[in-house]
């Protein structure tokens, strides 16, 4: 798969198999993050992986997240504050969106997560001050049978055109024929 079909077949999900992620395929996702580009190269990301039935059921606690106990993986992508005080999120988010693409080409599930308590997940993954939490990522192999709530959220939202969200040369501008 290329990666702009990637970007078209990507979806969240957020119902998953309970087959676990072969180790070759979850350190190709987390290498494809590790070539990330960053603010002045200083790669202030570090990302825990978190397997554990149990640290995945009190992470899932949060609103929106209660699908985290079925994803066999959740990856939190932390950002250091003090390597990177201006730009630390936006790399770590890059960082994600790598890691996003490259389990789709490898046939897997992904879904961003905001919601989440930054205090009670620092202190459950006992992450260093210096870090704050930017997201989670659920990871696994989806359900091929989606929920009935995934599928009117696939029918629901669809993508705006082009033209809604792209100006040229200043807001509102058109291209040039």
């Amino acid at each position: 798969m290329d990666v702009f079909e990637a970007i078209q077949v990507r979806r969240s999900v957020r119902t998953y198999e309970q087959t676990p992620i072969p180790k070759e395929k979850l350190e190709k996702i987390l290498e494809a993050a590790r070539l990330a580009p960053s603010a002045m190269n200083l790669q202030p990301w570090h990302f825990i992986v978190v397997t554990d039935k149990s640290k995945r059921e009190k992470l899932s606690q949060a609103p929106f997240a209660k699908f985290l106990r079925e994803a066999p993986v959740v990856i939190v992508g932390c950002g250091n504050h003090k390597v990177s005080p201006k730009w630390y999120r936006v790399d770590v988010a890059i960082a994600m969106q790598n890691m996003v693409l490259a389990a789709t080409g490898e046939g897997l599930g992904t879904c961003w997560i905001g919601s989440f308590n930054e205090k009670e997940v620092k202190e459950l993954l006992k992450i260093p001050e210096e870090y704050c939490v930017v997201a989670l990522l659920a990871l696994g192999y989806p359900r091929r049978k989606l929920d009935i709530k995934s599928r009117i959220l696939n029918l629901a939202r669809r993508r705006k055109k082009l033209e809604e969200i792209v100006s040229y040369e200043e807001y509102g501008g058109k291209p040039e024929d």
